[in-house]
């Protein structure tokens, strides 16, 4: 077959086709061709790259060369001489998804013939002796009724589970009651009567159209997935198209979990009844998995942390690092509520297991947790052990989603009374820019968040201010300290900025709430409210600080507030009501951004900012209670992020939410 090939590759006018992307040109299709067909059995998935270039489907179009090409892939994939054979049922496989998806002009106008043609071979694949060639060809089986004559012809068990997972999908996708009926029946046969791994493929293939089966298996789905006898099976015939090797069993319940989505309480259950399993039988790699789903759901659903908590604690004794690993994390973001656990989290502060692929020690997070419960065993080298992954670089690499160390700022902002032990270390940092520099900013931060307790280190942040990297956060930092740094104004009204208007408006604002002329500073701020126009409208939010003394310049304020961007129009309301001392309408201004929130939007960071204005105008309209009440009672965490973050803002959003419903 390879030899056919051959010999008519050079029979198409390769020159006078379009090729997908301009960098491989069509020649460059006829070029792979030549080489994997050369290549024969000695092919192998790498040799098949170039190919998948030239078709370049990540583009969204199939191009005329594609048609042109793809009697030659059919015959290449049906060759059983070639070596690459499954890879290229795989590409036939994208090419089909690709032709559907595509907007109908991006689609050559030859193409769905060419497939037509090509028909009978394609489908003959589906048939093929080898195992992973009927696999792969599974996704170009057109229809239930092909899927069924699969199921009952295959006596492969790598194959056969996927068809039972082919046949829950297509059922999924079906209006058409005969076939469904038939694939009803096949899959509550499998669930009846097949070993223990095709049970747990029958209850995912039912879920597809039984969104509830997962509900209802429950017992055997924890059953099999905690059988250690069980497990070496999954690894063994748990396949599916397009991924080369086999789903072990830790995988499976990462894919399982995703069944209960719809049911909070049974993911829960799902969870602490494996955990529960791996204790009982020394399962490590079981409760790793189980601890993992387990994060994941408390992600989202703060509930979770009862039932989370206590299996948490025990568990830092458990000897394997991962699992201590997972167990430190998952109490370091509950905060407050691992105070029970704090003499086990203290006695792994020096702990150096980790876990594979995942940030930090032990030691880290229990360290982390210890800050968060306010345990001041936590303290003593703090500040250096949250610099060590910074030492020779500037950043971290990470997986957002999964368990890492959090950031300096998020774990030092919060200890303002622990500030006289901790300043010496930040200080020294700040003074060597060779070793702080990457933290400098983040320092700063922290700086400003411990504001009057910060101002011992007020000869670092004053020597940063002719750095343009980062001047402005050295003058958040001054004004956040108070009278404390006044000695710092002239400093300030001389700091280096980039030269954009901003910069000075906001160097002109702290020189006067250092000491410097308040009337000099409204003047240039007020002034650049005046004249600019949107979208930016000028330092709108600065001119609120000037509180009544800006009342001249309250109507632009006014309008800005009705006229501006999201962003903007919620710092006007809070703006207007600085000045005026009038809580409307800025207050009915700020309630707009509650709603949104309360219908399931996640605007949090527009939420949280309108609550903060709210606590300090001091009063909050009865429908705004309600909402608030709705936000407050849901199960939700309050949070875009999904990691560490997930925990702090959500703290910080409740407290807000309980600050404004304790307003008279």
């Amino acid at each position: 077959m390879a030899g056919i090939v051959l010999e008519t590759l050079d029979d198409v006018p390769w020159e006078r086709l379009e090729s997908a992307l301009g960098h491989y040109p069509a020649k460059e299709m006829r070029r792979a061709l030549r080489r994997l067909a050369l290549k024969g059995g000695a092919a192998t998935e790498e040799d098949c790259y170039p190919l998948f270039d030239c078709f370049a489907l990540s583009t969204g179009r199939v191009a005329s060369v594609a048609t042109a090409a793809l009697p030659f892939v059919v015959a290449l994939a049906d060759d059983p001489d070639m070596g690459a054979r499954a890879t290229l049922v795989q590409l036939l496989a994208s090419l089909s998804k690709a032709a559907a998806e595509a907007d109908p002009g991006l689609v050559d106008a030859g193409w769905h013939e060419a497939w037509r043609a090509q028909h009978p071979r394609i489908r003959a694949l589906l048939a093929d002796p080898l195992p992973e060639v009927r696999r792969e060809a599974l996704p170009l089986g057109e229809g239930i009724g092909v899927l069924l004559e699969r199921w009952h012809a295959e006596t492969d068990p790598t194959v056969r589970l996927p068809v039972l997972l082919a046949l829950g999908t297509a059922a999924a996708d079906s209006a058409e009651a005969g076939p469904v009926h038939r694939v009803r029946a096949v899959v509550a046969e499998a669930l009846r009567t097949d070993g223990p791994v095709m049970r747990v493929a029958a209850v995912h293939a039912q879920a597809a159209f039984d969104p509830q089966a997962s509900v209802r298996e429950l017992d055997l789905l924890v059953a099999v997935l905690s059988d250690p006898a069980v497990r070496p099976q999954f690894a063994a015939v748990w396949y599916v198209p397009d991924i080369d090797s086999a789903f072990t069993r830790e995988d499976v319940i990462s894919w399982t979990a995703h069944l209960f989505e719809g049911a909070p309480r049974t993911a829960l259950a799902f969870v602490v009844r494996l955990i529960g399993a791996a204790r009982r039988n020394g399962d490590t790699l079981l409760c790793r998995a189980a601890l993992d789903e387990g994060w994941q759901l408390l992600m989202v659903r703060p509930s979770a942390a009862s039932s989370l908590l206590p299996l948490a604690g025990a568990l830092l004794a458990e000897p394997d690092d991962g699992v201590r690993y997972r167990a430190a994390h998952l109490l370091a973001v509950l905060g407050s509520r691992a105070a029970p656990y704090a003499d086990e989290l203290a006695a792994l502060i020096d702990d150096p297991g980790e876990a594979k692929f995942l940030e930090g020690t032990i030691g880290d997070h229990a360290r982390w947790a210890l800050t968060r419960i306010g345990d001041e065993r936590a303290l003593p080298g703090l500040v250096e052990r949250l610099y060590a992954p910074y030492r020779g670089q500037y950043s971290r690499g990470y997986v957002s989603g999964d368990p890492h160390l959090p950031a300096v700022e998020d774990v030092l902002t919060p200890l303002r009374a622990h500030a006289e032990d901790l300043l010496p270390a930040v200080r020294k940092l700040l003074r060597d820019d060779d070793v702080g520099g990457s933290l400098t900013c983040c320092f700063l931060e922290v700086l400003k968040a411990w504001g009057p307790a910060a101002a011992p280190a007020l000869p670092e942040v004053v020597a940063l201010l002719d750095d343009t990297r980062y001047s402005l956060h050295a003058v958040d930092a001054l004004v956040a300290m108070g009278p404390a740094a006044k000695s710092a104004e002239p400093a300030v009204r001389r700091c280096t900025v980039l030269d954009s208007p901003g910069n000075h408006h906001k160097a002109a604002w702290a020189a006067w709430r250092l000491g410097a002329d308040r009337d000099a500073a409204l003047q240039l701020i007020g002034e650049a409210v005046l004249t600019e126009e949107g979208p930016l409208y000028g330092p709108v939010g600065l001119l609120g600080d000037f509180g009544p003394a800006a009342a001249r310049y309250a109507d632009r304020v006014r309008r800005v507030m009705e006229h501006g961007d999201s962003w903007l129009r919620l710092r006007a309301a809070v703006a207007l009501w600085s000045i005026t001392g009038d809580p409307e309408p800025s207050g009915s201004v700020l309630e707009e951004y509650l709603l949104p929130v309360a219908d399931g939007g996640d605007a949090y960071g527009f939420f949280l900012d309108a609550l903060r204005a709210l606590a300090r105008i001091g009063t909050v309209s009865p429908a705004a209670r309600a909402t608030l009440r709705t936000v407050r009672g849901s199960d939700q965490r309050l949070s875009t992020y999904r990691d560490y973050r997930a925990f702090i803002q959500h703290e910080e959003i409740r407290s807000a939410i309980d600050d404004v419903l304790a307003l008279p």
